[in-house]
């Protein structure tokens, strides 16, 4: 049996609580009747519509209190759908209301039909912006191995990627740890036409110099004490298919002229070996150091880097992503949530702010690794500040008051439609301004939903 859409009445009046109620029987009802209450039914029962009387105790002949109840609803779930009514000065709280995030807007005395048309349009909606977004993590998990990201600087990265990965090239990944190095050299396979064959990864920092010859070139039987066998190195075991060497920038100088060789004439010679072992193998390496500074200082080889860096690609650390650490969140929030059978749901709004802010030194894998102790140690159904164990913002910002506005624009409008997944119309409304406003800000600034 397929369960009832649940809706939210927030009314203080008894009798219109029964008359609602009595009016959707179709849905799920539930009543609230103050803040706080509605609040308790917004985190234990997830309405996905909610109809919302401004005039509610101990303001019942103002609208105070309703407004800030509708702050705290969509605090807790933004994507739900609130109707707002009110018969205090309609006009006024009508383009208050809707510009705070409200959904729509009616008058009081209550029309019943027109509020359930209202209501069933609320729900339709919904439904759809959730399909939506179904969609679109789908999509967005199957590219570039898993990539998930609607910033423009990474998608830039991804477009990148996806033109090099037919070109049978060297690619050398530049960025800090914790960007996803890993991730793109498995968007480079699997979008090449190599992608049937092996994809291997070899992290040459983690590796002592002593061993890291014989796991990149194998060895014969009894090269050397313990060999008790002969075994094939990491370049043989990505013949047809992609090696990635993983901080490749750590691998010492004379196995770098062995790299070399093979990069040259595409043959290997295993360690105790006499016979060369042609190899088809597309070499994609890592590295966070600054390999220009290596080669002038003679660590690195600069013929093995133009061998290497047939095409070099610049990842951007998350502080640089424009709105992809609430996206990232989200995604970290649900991927945890549902392997520990947790009941987390979402984010706070100071969790929100406190991800926005954050500097993210740690990349993506610090993301990860606060999302997944925030859902081990939040005790409600929303992850706050203090679960990430977050400190306030401490960014340098200029003085200029126009580049300060400017930049503040910039990054609240790229958060919101991170939040809106795109959607211009929710986005206004998250920002509190109009549709053509928003359509101005995005021309003047260069941005694209």
């Amino acid at each position: 049996m397929t369960a009832k859409p649940k809706l939210l009445i927030v009314e203080d009046d008894a009798g219109l609580q029964r008359q609602l109620r009595w009016a959707y029987e179709g849905y799920d009802v539930v009543v609230a009747s103050d803040r706080a209450t509605a609040l308790d039914a917004v985190r234990a029962e997830e309405p996905d519509v909610v109809t919302l009387d401004l005039g509610l105790p101990p303001d019942p002949d103002g609208t105070s209190e309703g407004f800030a109840t509708l702050q705290a609803i969509l605090g807790l779930k933004p994507d739900t759908k609130v109707i707002v009514a009110s018969g205090h000065g309609a006009r006024e709280s009508a383009l208050r209301a809707i510009g705070e995030g409200a959904w729509d807007f009616y008058a009081k005395p209550i029309d019943i039909d027109a509020l359930g048309l209202i209501v069933a349009r609320a729900f339709h909606v919904h439904a759809l912006e959730a399909e939506n977004r179904r969609l679109a993590e789908r999509a967005g998990t199957t590219a570039l191995g898993g990539m998930i990201t609607a910033a423009p600087e990474m998608l830039k990265v991804t477009r990148t990627i996806e033109r090099v990965a037919g070109a049978d090239v060297s690619v050398m990944l530049l960025g800090a740890s914790g960007t996803g190095k890993e991730l793109l050299a498995r968007g480079v396979h699997d979008s090449s036409p190599r992608r049937n064959g092996a994809f291997v990864a070899i992290n040459c920092a983690a590796i002592p110099e002593t061993l890291l010859e014989s796991e990149l070139f194998g060895h014969e039987k009894g090269a050397f004490t313990g060999a008790v066998k002969t075994t094939e190195g990491k370049i043989e075991l990505a013949q047809g298919g992609t090696l990635f060497l993983d901080e490749v920038g750590d691998i010492p100088l004379p196995l770098q002229v062995k790299l070399l060789r093979f990069l040259q004439e595409r043959v290997i010679e295993r360690i105790g070996g006499r016979k060369p072992i042609a190899v088809d193998t597309r070499i994609v390496c890592a590295t966070h150091q600054d390999v220009d500074a290596m080669i002038a200082d003679g660590r690195f080889r600069e013929d093995l880097y133009y061998r290497l860096a047939e095409i070099v690609v610049r990842i951007p650390s998350l502080a640089e992503r424009s709105g992809d650490a609430g996206l990232l969140a989200q995604h970290f929030l649900k991927k945890y949530a549902k392997t520990m059978h947790s009941a987390v749901t979402g984010l706070s709004p100071d969790a929100r702010a406190a991800i926005d802010a954050w500097a993210w030194p740690g990349n993506v894998r610090e993301l990860e690794n606060r999302m997944k102790r925030a859902v081990i140690m939040a005790e409600g159904k929303l992850v706050t500040a203090a679960d990430l164990d977050l400190a306030g913002d401490a960014e340098d910002v200029p003085l200029n008051l126009r580049s300060v506005r400017e930049v503040a624009d910039r990054k609240a409008i790229r958060h919101a439609l991170a939040r809106a997944d795109g959607n211009i119309s929710n986005t206004a409304k998250l920002l509190g301004v109009s549709r053509p406003t928003l359509y101005d800000l995005l021309k003047s600034y260069d941005l694209h939903a």
